[in-house]
């Protein structure tokens, strides 16, 4: 009678076993299912990526930079050329 318990036990072992990697494989898919659906729903909200906005981030910072930086010679060269009218 044994053998006939440790192989029930065996069985329900595989039988858990199958149990949680099917469970774990239908997980996968769902994860894989709400990703595609919320990328989907966000480029349909015309949301910009992360990546793309820390880069015109960054081009707005340099050309802010840059303007004042040419204000300033702009600045100095009016002064230049006040002084030599006065």
């Amino acid at each position: 009678m044994s053998t006939g318990t440790n192989r029930i036990l065996d069985d329900f072992a595989r039988l858990m076993t199958d149990a949680a990697g099917a469970a774990q494989g239908v997980r996968k898919e769902v994860e894989t299912a709400f990703q595609a659906q919320a990328e989907r729903f966000l480029n349909s909200m015309d949301v910009v990526k992360r990546e793309e906005f820390e880069a015109v981030r960054e081009m707005a910072a340099r050309a802010r930079d840059e303007n004042e930086a040419l204000k300033a010679r702009i600045d100095a060269l009016e002064a230049k050329l006040a002084s030599r009218k006065g």
